[in-house]
């Protein structure tokens, strides 16, 4: 299954939650889309809510099908909970570590950053976005790419970094210091739910 190109808002609204990060999607009209708009009734089934809460997962981190399976069998094989596993790993991406250092306002941005050969981990140019990242390794900004305006605006609006990163705003540097741990991880994702789905 390719990845989502559609518009992001709808998919949001579908999704109840803000894809984006900015949470400008629900300000407006915090329902579904469609003709019925607030008025919808629907009753999920359990499967429906499972279903929903891997869609809602696999649309915040911006990954494919088979790239988020792949993810989820790979948590298996480590020792813990799986669900938390899963999200620890999804977390540990090259991308999403760009996009909560602050370099980038959403996760596409952040995506479209390592795409073009912007970002360095540990001095090297890394240009994979779902790149796993250990504990202590570096990510930089190339210098060429200091300036450029998307990251100098994502500076400008970020004012939160997780404890499991440390940022340099004067050298553009952070350093992915640890795993996250859970209460660190999106509140509003039951992961569980996404455990029984594939277990299926």
């Amino acid at each position: 299954m390719a990845r989502y190109t559609g518009p992001s808002w709808k998919l949001s609204r579908r999704l109840g939650i803000s894809l984006s990060g900015t949470g400008k999607e629900l300000e407006k009209r915090p329902y579904a889309p469609g003709p019925h708009g607030p008025n919808q009734r629907k009753k999920l089934s359990e499967y429906g809510l499972q279903l929903q809460e891997k869609q809602k997962l696999r649309h915040m981190y911006g990954v494919t099908e088979r790239q988020f399976r792949n993810l989820f069998d790979k948590a298996k094989k480590l020792s813990g909970k799986h669900g938390e596993n899963f999200m620890v790993l999804l977390e540990s991406r090259l991308d999403n570590v760009v996009y909560r250092l602050g370099l980038a306002r959403t996760r596409r941005a952040a995506r479209q950053l390592v795409n073009h050969g912007h970002i360095l981990v540990d001095g090297s140019r890394v240009d994979i976005p779902s790149y796993r990242l250990s504990a202590g390794q570096t990510i930089s900004l190339r210098e060429k790419s200091r300036n450029l305006e998307v990251v100098k605006e994502a500076l400008e609006v970020n004012n939160f970094v997780p404890d499991y990163l440390t940022f340099d705003a004067d050298t553009l540097t952070g350093t992915f210091t640890r795993l996250p741990e859970r209460s660190e991880l999106p509140a509003e994702i039951n992961e569980s739910l996404i455990v029984e789905f594939y277990s299926r």
